[in-house]
């Protein structure tokens, strides 16, 4: 079988597919559903000789999984540094999935990294933890805030600790209020319980990984930013050095450069969301650091306050990461 260049438009329900050859010229195109069998069909056309390229999305990676087995190269194509649609006023999936595989031919595809399977699952290990918990948070929001409505002055300093599940108890609102504060009650006893084995596997994760335990010896690191930072980065490979890590975290800042003219703005923002909020939140534990970092720290916050000094130590502190990630 001939080098044949295969570009791929994947949707939720389906997939359309462009094949090209090595000297551009359009070879064959079809559309598939996005099942078992239309992939198996897709796969009888395909062979060892075969370069596929598929735009990175939500059901990207399930279906990478079950053809990179079966064909010569699976590129998952980063869109925001590779412009398929530049330049073009008609946008169709014929279209889409043709320049793609016009792009793979032409080797200007910026790919990303696909994490193994065993990785991906510790990613939503530790995203569950983080939903669960900002859940919690939310829902013992809402009941300060019923109470408050209710004009009920809290008694105890810990609304949810020992004293204050028992004055809840006690506690009787007249009308919905009531039902709503057995209900929100309910919901977090609920959230609670949902936790429990997530952060003892969590914890587990941290004690037998090499690279979580290195982690971990970092001040103001614990399980749970240990094995996030872990599963977010992978690959500390893929970095030549910190600053490239702190680029992959969204958090450098934009910078413009013509001339004599120098701009910088905000931070980017567009590398992996998680992996910048592991980063920040482990940056507000820095500032008590009792050594040179801990003092440049808080000499920053004063200068600058306190939230830009988070931004900085957050993409100081991917040197750090960098530096004590086992190779």
């Amino acid at each position: 079988m001939e080098q044949e260049y295969i570009g791929i438009d994947l949707h939720k329900a389906f997939f359309q597919v462009c094949a090209v050859r090595p000297s551009g010229e359009r070879h064959w195109e079809q559309r598939w559903p996005t099942t078992d069998q239309g992939i198996a069909g897709f796969l009888t056309r395909c062979g060892p000789q075969t370069r596929v390229a598929v735009e990175a999305s939500s059901p990207t990676w399930a279906f990478v999984d079950r053809i990179v087995d079966h064909v010569g190269a699976v590129h998952v194509v980063d869109t925001r540094k590779t412009r398929i649609k530049a330049g073009y006023a008609a946008k169709t999936d014929r279209l889409d999935a043709q320049r793609l595989a016009d792009a793979l031919r032409r080797d200007s595809v910026v790919g990303i990294y696909y994490p193994p399977p065993a990785l991906r699952d510790l990613r939503e290990l530790c995203r569950y933890r983080c939903h669960l918990a900002r859940l919690q948070a939310s829902l013992k929001q809402r009941i300060h805030a019923l109470l408050l409505r209710h004009g009920v002055v809290v008694p105890v300093k810990s609304l949810f600790g020992t004293r204050g599940t028992v004055w809840l108890d006690g506690l009787a609102l007249p009308g919905w209020g009531g039902a709503s504060l057995r209900g929100l009650r309910q919901v977090v006893l609920d959230v609670r319980s949902q936790l429990v084995p997530v952060m003892t596997a969590i914890r587990e994760t941290a004690a037998a990984d090499p690279i979580a335990r290195a982690l971990d010896t970092r001040p103001g690191f614990g399980p749970v930013f240990s094995v996030t930072l872990r599963a977010e980065i992978g690959v500390i490979a893929r970095f030549p050095n910190g600053p490239h890590l702190a680029s992959y975290a969204g958090l450098v800042p934009r910078v413009e450069r013509s001339g004599s003219r120098r701009w910088s703005g905000r931070i980017t923002k567009t590398g992996s969301p998680w992996l910048r909020w592991v980063l920040i939140e482990a940056a507000m534990h820095q500032l008590r650091r009792p050594d040179d970092f801990g003092q440049w720290a808080r000499r920053l916050a004063i200068r600058k306050g306190v939230l830009k000094a988070r931004v900085a130590v957050a993409r100081a502190l991917c040197d750090e990461v960098f530096e004590v990630w086992p190779r």
